[in-house]
């Protein structure tokens, strides 16, 4: 389907109307130059006629070097004679003087009470050069023009890809130009956009990464110390307080794979159950059955890449148990969905509200679903969030045509 809305399409329509226009003033240049033709040919028949009767009058006999000068012939066929005067009489024109084509021949029919003639005019009107050499210089004119607005327009197209490349990740773009029109001043500043958001983003990237490192290091000797204190409340309160640090360091650098762009899923296909035994274990804790009721009714394959979506199952456990009632969690497997339920008081705010970064939350930065959705949203999959009888429920669902496959 064509789109109206496009700027080559807007350029075409209008160039093709333009031709139209000049084709139909082409048009009516032949019709008027063929009707002048006509009216001066039938002019020239009467005085030809007339002419033939004078002559006939004054000397008895037909001026058959005048006819041959004029372009004229005889018609001396008597079959041919026969044809022509049916055809003449069933228009109803054979009078004393009609003309008429037969056949694509212009006959004069001349039947007064001295002669009788039937002649063949071989004039034929004229070419339309001047006409032709009009219509032809003008529309080379137009296409000229055409391919003219069309090769400015090139660079949009070099722009536009260059800005799709841009939008998937690839940051090392340039769409710098000599040139000194618009279309060069968008592209230089696109360019200084791109440089500026490339400087941005290696800083921020090289920011966190540099302070993931340098904090590992005090977590890891903050851990070890925790293990010499002989309080035992004290030990557990600092362990608990580093082992929190040291989980916020590994969102942080989720964060930054997945925001990132800079990375390639590694999809393949895992079941159910080892993607959800996998999220169990990333858990890291004791007597998982106690806080974890897991049923399978239906085994499946996920095309996913394994660390990523295992990561999802973690964390929306992770807050189940953290924000449920009862801090247990329950995952259901079928086909085409997982989904982890626990009871709870139902989301104070739009489900929208917390898949943004740093959400207020008394027990974390707010992250685990910004993560979630974001990991989600890679896999094309769908997550949905529903209150029913005092329970939550997240649901992972697979697209239409993955079920289809599994």
């Amino acid at each position: 389907m064509m789109k109206f809305s496009s700027l080559r399409t807007k350029i075409s329509l209008i160039f093709g109307i333009a031709v139209v226009l000049l084709a139909m003033l082409f048009a009516l240049m032949i019709s008027a130059q063929q009707e002048k033709h006509s009216l001066y040919n039938e002019a020239h028949e009467r005085a030809i006629a007339h002419y033939l009767s004078l002559y006939y009058l004054k000397y008895g006999k037909i001026d058959t070097a005048y006819l041959k000068s004029q372009n004229i012939s005889i018609i001396t066929s008597p079959e041919e004679q026969v044809q022509i005067k049916h055809y003449f009489q069933s228009q109803g024109k054979y009078h004393n003087y009609a003309t008429d084509t037969y056949r694509l021949k212009r006959i004069i029919i001349i039947n007064n009470d001295h002669f009788k003639l039937m002649l063949e005019n071989k004039n034929t009107p004229p070419f339309p050069w001047e006409a032709l050499l009009f219509f032809g210089g003008v529309l080379a004119i137009l296409g000229g023009l055409y391919w003219w607005i069309m090769q400015g327009l090139k660079p949009l197209t070099i722009l536009k890809e260059k800005i799709t490349n841009f939008s998937k990740g690839d940051l090392n773009i340039t769409c710098k130009t000599e040139k000194k029109d618009e279309i060069a001043e968008v592209a230089n500043e696109f360019d200084n956009a791109v440089r500026m958001i490339r400087e941005l983003i290696s800083s921020r990237q090289l920011f966190l990464r540099a302070m993931m490192h340098e904090l590992k290091t005090p977590i890891a000797k903050g851990r070890i110390i925790a293990e010499m204190t002989t309080n035992p409340k004290q030990q557990e309160k600092m362990r608990n307080i580093f082992e929190k640090m040291g989980m916020l360091i590994d969102e942080f650098a989720t964060i930054e794979k997945i925001t990132s762009k800079h990375f390639t899923l590694r999809i393949k296909p895992y079941s159910t159950s080892n993607l959800i035994e996998a999220g169990i274990d990333l858990l890291m804790i004791d007597n998982p059955k106690d806080y974890i009721d897991t049923t399978i009714e239906e085994e499946s394959l996920w095309s996913v890449d394994f660390e990523l979506f295992v990561l999802v199952i973690k964390n929306l456990l992770l807050n189940g148990i953290i924000h449920g009632h009862t801090k247990k969690v329950s995952i259901c497997a079928k086909s085409n969905f997982i989904e982890i339920s626990n009871p709870a008081e139902p989301l104070k705010e739009p489900i929208e509200n917390y898949y943004q970064p740093f959400h207020q939350s008394k027990n974390g930065l707010g992250l685990g679903l910004y993560i979630v959705k974001n990991i989600i949203d890679i896999h094309t999959l769908k997550l949905e969030y529903r209150h029913y009888e005092g329970v939550n429920f997240f649901t992972i669902l697979k697209p239409p045509e993955e079920y289809q496959k599994s």
